[in-house]
């Protein structure tokens, strides 16, 4: 039996001792063992591509922070050829190895920004990433990411959302967490950073058979409710984001 890693020490991020044991801490269920076992995700990642990546399937697509790559073979089952992922957990790179999903490496964040010329990448996804960030590193992240894309290149973020009445159990769900956003702080962040257009929407169920129209229909229901509270309580009565995540898209001007 393995011993147990030591503490890190003072100087060090304590987020990393938790990322050596990302997938084998049990936080998050059970390690795919095959590509089978990613099914239920998918419907939500293949969304994710059709709406929100380029058009051009030989587009420079990096995900940072890419986990076990299930994006990535959503991507490549789109028709996307030229995909790189990078995640600094070794368990999760291992995990994606096995499954067979190409382009997935261990790596810094950070270090493989530094390593990426300027202007070079279409697309750059950062899923469920950003909110692992303290404020300074997420600033210092928005200058790199602007850097590396090219001229009308996007950003993609999911993160969690703070206008949901139910974002702590995103915020607070994992012990690694440091940030929750809404679609204002998040585009003030990112539009002061430089990105010439800024859009943020809900992360709804995505509709791929009966239960989940289900659900969509019962959401939609929810968030009319939700938008009614907001309303008595402010008087506002512009529309919001309620999902426990939200996705944003920056666009970097041409």
């Amino acid at each position: 039996m393995n011993s147990p890693a030591p503490p890190p020490a003072p100087d060090q991020d304590p987020n990393q001792f938790m990322y050596q044991r990302y997938v084998s801490s049990g936080g998050f269920g059970p390690a795919p063992t095959e590509q089978a076992d990613l099914a239920p995700r998918m419907p939500i990642m293949r969304d994710l591509v059709r709406r929100f990546f380029p058009a051009d399937r030989d587009a420079e697509i990096l995900d940072l922070g890419c986990g076990n790559g299930v994006l990535l073979l959503a991507a490549q089952r789109e028709g996307y050829r030229r995909l790189q992922g990078v995640d600094g957990s070794a368990e999760q790179v291992a995990i994606a190895h096995r499954l067979g999903i190409p382009g997935v490496r261990q790596g810094d964040l950070f270090g493989e920004l530094a390593r990426t010329g300027d202007g070079t990448v279409d697309a750059l996804v950062t899923y469920d990433v950003i909110e692992h960030l303290t404020k300074q590193d997420l600033l210092r992240l928005t200058r790199e990411v602007l850097r590396v894309l090219k001229p009308g290149g996007r950003w993609i973020i999911h993160a969690p959302n703070g206008e949901s009445p139910f974002f702590g159990r995103i915020r607070y769900g994992d012990f690694t967490h440091e940030l929750a956003f809404t679609r204002q702080s998040l585009g003030a962040v990112l539009r002061a950073a430089g990105f010439a257009d800024v859009g943020c929407v809900e992360d709804a169920p995505i509709p791929h058979g009966l239960k989940s129209v289900i659900r969509l229909l019962l959401w939609k229901g929810i968030r009319s409710l939700l938008r009614l509270i907001i309303a008595v309580e402010t008087g506002e009565t512009a529309d919001g984001i309620y999902s426990q995540n939200l996705i944003a898209v920056a666009v970097k001007a041409a």
